[in-house]
């Protein structure tokens, strides 16, 4: 959600209000979380079978995640050159497709599709919910004014700590990697 909501809903009226970037300049910025994902999703995605563990690809794409948001929403905007935080965010939030694999490892086969549907749903679901509660969040913050950075930093804190949530959950999730089903 951070990348849905924050990102691709929020990040251009972000990037133009606060950093004061130019509009195409900040729809070109905000596209970079997509590429980022056709990076990070596959090589995260190796990366988990490779090492045969889950759990330790979820959390470091997590703290990467953390570092870069916090970047983005406390830095100033040219603080890193154009482009990079976007493209890392994507890359690290590549991570989430990670629970894709959970979920149809711990499930029986009969119901693996099924289970695959419901994540998305719920992915889905939370995005739909999140992305105008946050606009209502935003709008209280500005009192009816036009938004300043100052504002999104405050909003974006929530999406960040519930980045660092999602962290804290991980570490109750049971590794279903292969090394972890065969025991080594």
């Amino acid at each position: 959600m951070p990348t849905t909501v924050g990102s691709m809903t929020w990040g251009i009226t972000f990037l133009t209000q606060s950093w004061h970037i130019g509009y195409h300049e900040a729809v070109m910025r905000a596209a970079m979380v997509p590429v980022g994902w056709m990076v990070g999703c596959p090589a995260l995605g190796y990366l988990t079978d490779r090492i045969g563990r889950r759990k330790p690809v979820l959390l470091g794409g997590i703290v990467v995640m953390v570092l870069t948001v916090a970047a983005i929403i406390d830095l100033p905007g040219n603080t890193f050159p154009p482009y990079i935080l976007a493209f890392v965010l994507g890359v690290s939030s590549g991570a989430a497709m990670i629970p894709h694999s959970i979920i149809k490892e711990v499930n029986a086969g009969e119901v693996k599709g099924s289970a695959t549907g419901a994540i998305n749903f719920l992915v889905f679901v939370m995005s739909a919910i999140a992305s105008p509660l946050f606009a209502a969040f935003l709008q209280h913050l500005g009192h009816g004014q036009a938004l300043t950075g100052v504002q999104f930093s405050q909003a974006f804190s929530f999406g960040l700590a519930g980045i660092v949530l999602a962290g804290v959950l991980t570490l109750f999730l049971h590794e279903t990697g292969p090394d972890a089903r065969s025991g080594s």
